[in-house]
């Protein structure tokens, strides 16, 4: 019998073990250029750090080190929002989940979306549709010229002192194109005439409701066409400024029914019109009296506590729910104080400075409506009083039937 020669076997390659922080590459570490795999790795994960010479970074990102989503976008496997420095001061492995199962390394432009939709936002501009309520006389289109610096109020578009107060409360729109640092805007200023201004008030809010359900009637109209349009005309109410007469003493009762009634269907923002006519003494009292008044009577005003997101907005609303109702003066005339020119109404003893934050809060009004919380405003309307809407009719009717004529092909 022939002697049985055992099969050949083989010692397995020895793994390296694994070091506790990621080191620098060896030299069988070839960087590969944008999107290309490394070959023979096939599914298995890789834990690198990349030299940060070897690292492209685009133009305005803050290269390699930050760690966010401008780093190089290597942690796939966490969403890809750490960046590299991150993922290796922590040891996690670098993997891609899709079929192939390939690696990237280097830098993939996610940070990019943002300049994308600025472009996109910048070519198609947006909306902002903005209602001002409240009895004739408290200053509501000079103040809407002022937080605008132009003339975009209706009175400003042909009304006359002549004018006659309507009989019943109307309501009349103005629109405007306006454009600030190649950002165009949509501005349409909703005035309510007559509102406060009759001996008998009685439901005097009714057509103020009804033209504001009639805008989400028509946005959910365009909704639910078969073909529909490719960007839905917006006309629905995103903010209100009702205007509170500086009385001194306290709400009347119109006010608190009005806001009682509307603040479920629209952000309404409370503001004390013509400050300048109240010391600062007598103005931080009314402002807590008409505080206390809004919160005895179930008031909800903008912005609502129970839609802050996060602990950091939480913070930043609950400044200005503090601070608000916000007493303001409006003037779109300008006076030289101490060599500059400034907004502001003169009086006997000086020049009131729109705004100088010493002398009202039309500068926290401005920030707060226009360059902090405007895209919220936008937001809180679509997600939260036009879904209400929205599903209220929608039940109400078993679904809205799709409609389809001349004008859902426009």
């Amino acid at each position: 019998m022939s002697d049985i020669v055992p099969p050949e076997v083989r010692p397995k390659p020895a793994v390296p073990a694994k070091p506790p922080n990621v080191c620098a590459p060896s030299p069988s570490n070839h960087f590969t250029p944008q999107g290309q795999s490394l070959g023979g790795l096939g599914g298995v994960g890789v834990s690198t750090t990349l030299p940060p010479s070897s690292i492209p970074v685009p133009i305005g990102s803050h290269g390699a080190g930050h760690a966010g989503s401008h780093g190089t976008g290597l942690a796939l496997g966490h969403g890809g929002s750490h960046g590299a420095a991150h993922v290796s001061g922590h040891g996690h492995s670098i993997s891609n989940s899709t079929s192939g199962g390939s690696t990237l390394l280097g830098y993939i432009g996610i940070d990019t979306i943002i300049e994308q939709m600025r472009k996109k936002t910048m070519k198609t501009g947006f909306d902002f549709n903005i209602m001002v309520v409240g009895h004739s006389g408290l200053g509501k289109s000079t103040l809407v010229n002022t937080l605008f610096k132009s003339q975009v109020s209706r009175r400003s578009a042909g009304w006359s002192r002549d004018d006659k107060i309507p009989k019943t409360v109307e309501i009349k729109s103005v629109s405007h194109v306006i454009e600030e640092g190649g950002v165009k805007m949509k501005l349409t200023v909703v005035d309510t005439p007559g509102f406060g201004d009759l001996i008998n008030n009685n439901n005097c809010w009714e057509p103020i409701s009804k033209y504001i359900n009639e805008q989400y009637e028509k946005f959910l109209k365009e909704e639910v066409n078969i073909t529909r349009k490719k960007r839905i005309p917006d006309t629905r109410v995103h903010c209100c400024l009702y205007f509170i007469s500086p009385t001194g003493h306290s709400l009347r009762q119109l006010d608190i029914e009005f806001m009682k009634r509307l603040s479920h269907s629209v952000n309404i923002i409370p503001v004390i019109a013509k400050a300048d006519t109240m010391t600062p003494e007598e103005r931080q009292e009314f402002k807590q009296r008409v505080k206390k008044e809004l919160e005895m009577n179930g008031i909800e005003f903008y912005p609502q506590k129970e839609f802050d997101e996060d602990m950091e907005d939480k913070s930043d609303n609950d400044k200005i729910r503090e601070a608000m109702p916000f007493a303001v003066v409006g003037s779109d005339k300008e006076y030289q104080v101490n060599s500059r020119r400034v907004l502001g109404r003169k009086t006997a003893w000086g020049v009131v400075e729109v705004e100088n934050p010493n002398h009202c809060e039309f500068a926290q009004l401005r920030d707060f409506l226009i360059r902090s919380h405007l895209q919220d405003l936008k937001e809180v309307t679509h997600n939260i009083h036009y879904e209400t809407f929205r599903a209220k009719r929608l039940h109400e009717n078993g679904g809205l039937h799709p409609v389809e004529g001349p004008e859902s092909n426009l």
